[in-house]
């Protein structure tokens, strides 16, 4: 709900480890039936539209009624009614209070760190993070803002995590799954930790979506999304949000959002309302797929080593059952001969195409020590597991005899 005071007159966010946020009102209604009707009621909402499928509002500018009376929505850079239309779908989705959108999934972790951490600040999280987000916390945020990051040395261990927070905390960070190595952090263990410290614990929901998993059930606070990947599905959307309490997302959509500018456009808010329709149907192929796939290269001579964690060689296959529906559509494998295997690899392929992104409808690929993490140090991509011989593999919605075919006559020449 909009707060009406300007936003010079808002008290900035504060965590409140006692007062966790209860459940939407509407959580009592099904997943699939939120990703239809949330944000949007035909019978009554814009009623000046009639129509089914929510309109598009493309105005970044709102009359004002009176003279003193501020508008809302009021101007483009801080909501639109297509965007709030979305927003308040994803937020239903997550079990979130509110949502704001953003125009990419690193924008909103910019929008969020800018807003919450001021100089002399830290941030705890892993390398285990996507690459856009590892640069933010390894250079950009220390040397820009005086904020620091603190990267955990082992991730699955709850300790690892307590000896990192001090009083300066402002927010633990985890990305569960993780890309490139689908790495399961323990979200229930890790946010135990953080509100023993009365700090918040924001889980990038991005690799699994809420189709696949909740971490809000799981103690999380706030959730980081790329609206990009699976969410919109095909690689026409650009886009992020950040989930979590109310105050949150007005102070960063008062005091960050409305000056930086950085938004996600109706269009592609509108777009992806669309494709919200179909996301648990399609996560749920994307998931049978990718376990095909995976179960095809653990057992190929060629491969040396597959992350995905649907096979229970994973270390986290328990927790990974336990903490989600499903186990995604994105894994990871690793070739030999290094950076020149998976160069003669990927070149081989015929149907997957080698392409910067994941969670599309059609089957990609991408080597991350070329190009999401290249700002790593070569230590650093060794600890998160990124080898030479890695590549990434978003397995799409095709017949999965298709995908193997493809892959096995790729591995041949090897």
């Amino acid at each position: 709900m909009h707060d009406e005071k300007p936003f010079f007159m808002r008290d900035p966010w504060r965590f409140d480890p006692e007062g966790l946020q209860p459940l939407r009102a509407d959580a009592d209604l099904g997943f699939d039936t939120r990703a239809l009707h949330a944000g949007f009621d035909p019978r009554g909402s814009l009623e000046a539209f009639r129509s089914f499928v929510p309109p598009i509002t493309p105005s970044m500018t709102f009359p004002y009624e009176t003279f003193a009376k501020i508008p809302c929505p009021v101007y483009g850079r801080t909501r639109t009614p297509t965007n709030s239309a979305l927003e308040e779908r994803l937020a239903s989705l997550e079990d979130g209070e509110a949502c704001i959108t953003a125009g990419s999934g690193s924008q909103a972790l910019f929008n969020l760190i800018f807003t919450i951490a001021r100089p002399g600040d830290n941030i705890v999280t892993s390398l285990n993070v996507f690459g856009e987000g590892y640069k933010q916390a390894a250079s950009i945020f220390p040397e820009r803002c005086q904020v620091e990051f603190r990267f955990v040395p082992d991730p699955a261990d709850p300790n690892s995590w307590d000896a990192q927070i001090d009083a300066h905390t402002k927010l633990v960070w985890v990305e569960t799954p993780s890309n490139p190595c689908l790495f399961i952090t323990d979200i229930a263990a890790v946010a135990a930790v953080a509100h023993a410290h009365a700090v918040p614990l924001l889980v990038d929901n991005t690799t699994a979506t809420a189709a696949l998993q909740r971490p809000m059930d799981l103690g999380a606070d706030i959730i980081l999304l790329s609206i990009t990947k699976f969410l919109a599905g095909n690689a026409t959307v650009l886009g992020g949000a950040v989930v979590g309490p109310e105050a949150l997302v007005e102070d960063i959509r008062w005091n960050t959002t409305e000056f930086v500018g950085a938004v996600m456009q109706p269009l592609e808010a509108w777009l992806t309302m669309q494709y919200l329709e179909t996301l648990s149907l399609r996560m749920a192929r994307h998931s049978r797929n990718a376990q095909t796939v995976a179960e095809f290269l653990a057992a190929h001579p060629k491969v040396r080593h597959v992350n995905y964690s649907g096979l229970p060689s994973h270390p986290q296959h328990a927790l990974a059952a336990r903490q989600m529906k499903a186990h995604g559509g994105l894994l990871s494998f690793v070739v030999h001969d290094g950076m020149a295997g998976a160069a003669q690899l990927m070149n081989a392929l015929k149907l997957i195409v080698h392409a910067v992104t994941f969670g599309t409808s059609r089957t990609i690929c991408m080597h991350p020590a070329t190009i999401t993490h290249e700002h790593m140090t070569p230590q650093e991509r060794a600890a998160a597991g990124i080898d030479d011989g890695l590549i990434r593999l978003s397995v799409g919605l095709e017949d999965p005899q298709d995908l193997l075919a493809d892959l096995d006559q790729a591995l041949s020449g090897l």
